[in-house]
């Protein structure tokens, strides 16, 4: 049998310091993780889908818009780095033939359903040769900033592909490109 705190010692019980402790036991640990414990799915699976929609819109939304400005930390892996950033503003800065590719076919292709066969056949040797200068201005665009990169950068530490990176962003119209032209017309980077 246990003895009770006044029993044998001569003193009375204080219930003051009885009461000043905790109050309670300390919790197991399967108690404090059960409390700790959150749902992977919520109860409301709705409310649980529509905010995970509206958090992934408004991170697509954000990559979206640092994308277009060119934000590193939201570009692709094709166009990350110092290299094609100077490649983006060079092709960016000046004009190029390709730029116009588009329109012009869009306008040959009007042109091929007029019933005049000599119109016809103009518009698609136009087509040609207009397309053939496009090839030679990507291929002069692509020299001249393989030179102009080696110089910067050196020689020995060019990426690769940057000649078709400049001739795909050469080739497309300057409203279209991706990430969105950072520089003015005939602004050239240093």
């Amino acid at each position: 049998m246990a003895k009770s705190p006044t029993e044998n010692t001569g003193y009375e019980l204080n219930t003051d310091q009885l009461s000043s402790g905790k109050g309670h036991a300390t919790p197991t640990r399967k108690e404090r993780e059960a409390a700790n414990l959150r749902p992977l799915v919520s109860n409301d699976r709705k409310a649980a889908g529509q905010a995970s929609k509206a958090k992934i819109a408004s991170d697509r939304e954000r990559a979206r818009i640092g994308l277009a400005n060119g934000e590193e930390k939201y570009l692709t892996v094709r166009d990350k780095g110092p290299q094609r950033r100077y490649i983006r503003d060079y092709v960016d800065a000046r004009f190029s033939v390709g730029e116009i590719l588009i329109p012009v076919m869009f306008v040959v292709i009007i042109l091929t359903f007029i019933q005049d066969p000599i119109i016809q056949v103009i518009s698609v040797y136009g087509l040609w040769v207009f397309f053939a200068l496009a090839v030679i201005d990507v291929l002069v665009a692509g020299q001249l900033i393989q030179t102009k990169l080696a110089a910067k950068f050196g020689k020995d530490k060019l990426q690769r592909g940057n000649r078709w990176y400049t001739a795909m962003r050469a080739l497309q119209l300057r409203l279209m490109r991706l990430p969105k032209p950072q520089v003015k017309r005939w602004q050239f980077p240093e």
